[in-house]
């Protein structure tokens, strides 16, 4: 099967970039979003991703244009009846998603493959929420999009060796390195990751050392090019809260346990970069 047409669900930073990297790479995209306003901010990010791209001669010139003309920006769930594929990209809140998979059931074509790039809920669950489930499959992007080379690529149960197939040479057409994972809460990336992240948020919440200090351990100490807690920010606070609250749901295991500054800083409204402070000031 070789996929031509993709729809991406959720333009924001995930979602934004994966359909830059699908557009980059002449695939035409449907990106679909709540709002003109939500839509408005992804399309901005991707000239901006573009732009830089552009700049440090990764990218020739013209592709801006080509980029963005293939990129169809709608509000309508309807206008992705074409796609062959749709990456799910939205918000890590199991029901949310299980409301998208519900609708494009309805709207997709029987043979069409449902994707999602969630990075912690379980896939055989998600799986379950369609009527497709053999052709719901994980496509777990990593962040920045356009400059990461990883792609889990997470089998529910029910996934069938069609789909699995038809992902991991898209992933590989896109220029990315894809990794299968059998479904576990977590996969592999996240279920190494934010214990890390946790645990620093705990050293910092204990006083143990600064923010700076800490990170500037793992950077030299640890050869990390970015350390846990300016990552964190990267990712968004409440997004690392929630992963945590999935793996500690999922296994329940106290080391899962989400750091209590962590918790007091998502009610705070201290998300990271996206609101301008988390453990650094932006």
């Amino acid at each position: 099967m070789q996929i031509r047409t993709v729809g991406v669900v959720g333009a924001g930073t995930m979602g934004n970039g994966i359909a830059q990297v699908l557009a980059t790479h002449g695939l035409e995209v449907w990106l679909a979003d709540v709002s003109e306003t939500a839509l408005t901010r992804g399309l901005e990010a991707i000239r901006n991703s573009l732009e830089r791209l552009i700049r440090k001669g990764a990218l020739p010139e013209d592709a801006r244009h080509a980029t963005l003309g293939r990129i169809h920006p709608t509000t309508v769930l309807a206008a992705l009846a074409p796609c062959q594929l749709v990456v799910e990209a939205a918000t890590e809140n199991a029901d949310i998603k299980q409301g998208i998979f519900k609708a494009l059931d309805d709207v997709l074509p029987a043979e069409a493959i449902l994707a999602t790039n969630t990075s912690s809920i379980s896939l055989t669950r998600i799986a379950a929420w369609s009527r497709r489930p053999e052709r719901v499959i994980g496509m777990h992007f990593m962040n920045p999009v356009p400059v990461m080379q990883l792609v889990e690529v997470i089998r529910a149960l029910q996934t069938d060796d069609a789909t699995h197939a038809a992902v991991t040479g898209l992933a590989e057409a896109l220029g990315k390195t894809p990794v299968t994972v059998r479904d576990g809460a977590g996969f592999v990336s996240n279920r190494v990751l934010m214990p890390m992240i946790n645990e620093a948020a705990f050293v910092l919440y204990e006083n143990l050392a600064t923010a700076e200090d800490i990170d500037t351990v793992m950077k030299l100490g640890m050869n990390h090019p970015i350390g846990p807690l300016a990552l964190a920010d990267l990712i968004g606070l409440d997004t690392c809260l929630s992963i945590m609250d999935i793996l500690y749901t999922e296994f329940r295991d106290s080391k899962y346990r989400a750091c209590p500054l962590l918790v007091q800083m998502v009610q705070a409204g201290r998300l990271g970069r996206k609101s301008g402070q988390g453990f650094y000031r932006y």
